[in-house]
């Protein structure tokens, strides 16, 4: 399964080996727990990823290959591919922008998809550093 964590700063990515109906169920308990409200809902979440990075083309070979719908890349323009995931939304209340978004894909499409996100991540880092 993967998990984004959105903030207000941007959003992170990581891998975790529970299902997406645990983490879903652990969250419900916390937040009932503590009193807590909390919105659980079915949704897609999209992002960027630079056309140029290498890997991209397996990534798509591995979506196809898994039939998996939870998972589509499109061309955004010359310099950019975006992902859309579906799957499900967990955040205090409905009004923010702020949550996490787990979804699960194909196990090979999950490693290409992080590995290419840390590589944007990389790449991000440089430019920044350059400028």
């Amino acid at each position: 399964m993967l998990k984004f964590t959105y903030t207000e700063n941007g959003f992170n990515l990581e891998r975790l080996a529970s299902s997406v109906d645990e983490l879903v169920a652990r969250r419900v308990v916390l937040a009932m727990r503590v009193g807590e409200g909390i919105v659980v809902e079915p949704t897609s979440a999209s992002f960027l990823l630079p056309a140029d990075l290498p890997g991209l083309k397996g990534l798509e070979t591995q979506a196809r290959r898994d039939r998996n719908e939870a998972i589509a890349l499109c061309i955004a323009d010359a310099d950019y591919v975006e992902v859309s995931l579906h799957g499900t939304w967990i955040a205090a209340n409905s009004e923010t922008a702020e949550g996490v978004f787990v979804t699960a894909i194909g196990e090979l499409s999950e490693f290409y998809l992080i590995d290419l996100w840390e590589q944007a991540q990389t790449k991000i880092s440089l430019l920044e550093e350059v400028d």
